[in-house]
């Protein structure tokens, strides 16, 4: 058994002290076959289309455990679902753990089983992963880097470029929540409701709309930069306008509110557990029976059109007093740390 209290140089040694790192405490969370097997590698068929998905990201989020969630939920959530928008079935992640001398092994072994259980959540295995351990002051406690890969089935070629005039933009649920969450943590502010993360994976609410919707244009989780840059990033690659409803969009009072004390856009907002759809009109009704079917889709909308095609894309919103603004994407830095 691991007979110290925190994370020590030796267990990124590649010796003694390490294997029973990685036995007692990832092999222990993940307890996936591959794993088991002890290789470099973990090994899985490809899928009979030939055809992959393939995303890595890396969460360096500070506090690590905030309302709603933690760095190892947010690894698995987040990665699971940039996975997803390809249309992909997500089958497995990697992850690699960057590890300060001195972090408590009692919180990496909470996040473990944190990562663990949105991996079953999600239906997905975590079937190898890498050590590192730095000096102390190096790493802020853990970063955490995941990859994910699924097979994209037949049919589905989703693109941030195929949007068309008519088509609907339809959001999973409410916007701002993570990003809010985070920030009343890291400065010490309280709400009198609870805003929590809304980190969740979303590769089955992806399932759920494609099946009902078959010609769904994009998906896109809007992460860092919230729905405004993901909009923009829909027009710019389709050369369409884009506009939305302010009213529609789903925004939770308290989180407006903490918006406004604070002077952000929740538009511009990060989330981790929401999707955004871009669907043809004659889909709409049915992607968005499908999205508020879903239990991470409840408060699902529709919130606008893609206008027109444009030489100069642009992302407009129309507001609850009938003029127009326009919708930029975040420049800089809004909140730093979100994931």
């Amino acid at each position: 058994m691991l007979s110290c209290e925190t994370v020590q140089l030796g267990h990124g040694s590649g010796g003694a002290m390490m294997k029973r790192l990685i036995d007692e405490v990832f092999l222990e969370a993940f307890d996936a076959p591959e794993l088991h097997a002890g290789n470099d590698a973990g090994v899985a068929a490809l899928p009979p289309t030939g055809r992959i998905a393939l995303s890595t990201d890396t969460f360096v989020v500070t506090p690590h455990t905030f309302p709603g969630g933690d760095i190892g939920r947010l690894a698995v959530c987040g990665t699971v679902n940039d996975v997803a928008t390809s249309g992909a079935h997500v089958r497995y992640l990697s992850c690699g753990f960057v590890i300060e001398e001195g972090f408590p092994l009692d919180d990496l072994r909470r996040i473990c089983k944190s990562m663990a259980e949105a991996a079953r959540e999600a239906n997905v295995a975590i079937i190898t992963g890498d050590t590192k351990v730095v000096e102390r002051g190096c790493a802020d406690g853990i970063y955490l880097n995941t990859a994910g890969v699924g097979d994209v089935p037949e049919g589905v070629n989703l693109a941030s470029s195929a949007c068309k005039p008519g088509d609907i933009v339809l959001v999973s649920g409410t916007l701002g929540d993570h990003g809010i969450a985070i920030m009343s943590v890291r400065e010490g502010l309280s709400f009198q409701t609870s805003i929590v993360s809304d980190a969740a994976p979303l590769n089955g609410l992806v399932a759920a709309v494609l099946e009902a919707a078959p010609h769904v244009r994009c998906f896109r989780d809007p992460t860092r930069g919230g729905l405004a840059s993901t909009l923009n990033e829909f027009a710019t690659a389709s050369c369409v306008d884009i506009e939305i409803d302010e009213d529609a969009v789903p925004v939770r009072p308290e989180v407006r509110s903490a918006c406004d004390m604070l002077g952000y856009d929740p538009l511009q907002v990060a989330n981790e557990g929401k999707m955004v759809a871009i669907v043809p009109p004659e889909e709409a009704e049915a992607a968005l029976a499908a999205m508020q079917a879903h239990p991470s889709g409840t408060e699902a909308a529709i919130i606008g059109a893609v206008r027109e095609v444009s030489a100069s894309p642009r992302v407009t919103v129309r507001t609850p007093w009938g003029s127009t603004r326009i919708l930029d994407m975040l420049v800089g830095e809004q909140l730093p740390r979100i994931c």
